[in-house]
């Protein structure tokens, strides 16, 4: 998912229109149709032991009359809206200009002004921006597939953004993190001890994630993950 698009004064990566119609045709129409059929279904699975929700099932195959298709129906529709919505807010939208660079990601916005910017690169599937003392100003996955990343490098440098094709100058200095590391402070190892926790938590687990490297930062580090590892190095 994702397309690059632009002028001179601006170019936006992130959901393309192609996306939007997917995402709000086809998942309303898809709710439509379990809508539609949900009855049929659930009469036919009510009494079948091995199928989950038998209350349920049960209460909605002792129902009878359109008015209970119709009302599957709309529920179908709506939960297939609701839920394109929250897949197009999970898709990274990256706007740069001359001036800064604005991500927006689940209502979430960070903008880096472009004079704080020394250096720009992906690492993998992340785009990152550093400052002149090496620490990150910005670390954010994008959406992108392969051959449409080829056109991220070209928009930064499209705004004067200096671009690392290279990668992270500082990839070296990264070491993986263990358990109350002997070369970091106390406060940074108690940080990481709890960021290790988050990653089979989910969305909230996301979050904390994310939370958590900003106030690394602060600390004077950077962390990145792989594969559920935590990499550190200082930064400044």
């Amino acid at each position: 998912m994702g397309s690059t698009t632009g002028t001179p004064q601006r170019t936006v990566i992130g959901h393309s229109t192609g996306d939007k119609v997917m995402l709000f045709g086809g998942l309303p129409l898809l709710g439509l149709v379990l809508g539609f059929f949900l009855p049929r279904i659930a009469d036919w699975a009510a009494g079948r032991g091995w199928v989950p929700f038998q209350g349920v099932l049960k209460i909605i195959a002792a129902w009878d009359g359109w008015w209970v298709v119709a009302i599957c129906v709309l529920v179908g529709l709506i939960a297939g809206v609701l839920l394109a919505a929250v897949a197009l807010d999970d898709i990274l939208k990256v706007t740069i200009t001359h001036q800064s660079v604005e991500f927006l990601k689940n209502q979430k916005t960070v903008t880096v002004p472009r004079e704080k910017v020394a250096v720009a690169f992906l690492d993998g599937k992340e785009i990152v921006l550093q400052d002149a003392s090496s620490r990150e100003l910005a670390r954010e996955k994008h959406d992108q597939l392969k051959s449409e990343a080829k056109q991220i490098p070209i928009a930064f440098r499209a705004h004067g953004y200096p671009w690392s094709d290279a990668g992270d100058p500082h990839e070296s200095e990264f070491r993986r993190w263990i358990e109350d590391d002997p070369d970091l402070p106390p406060a940074v190892n108690a940080i990481l001890k709890v960021r290790s926790k988050a990653f089979d938590q989910g969305d909230k687990g996301k979050a904390d994630l994310r939370e958590l490297r900003g106030e690394i930062a602060n600390l004077g580090y950077t962390v990145k993950d792989r594969d559920k590892k935590q990499y550190w190095r200082s930064a400044g």
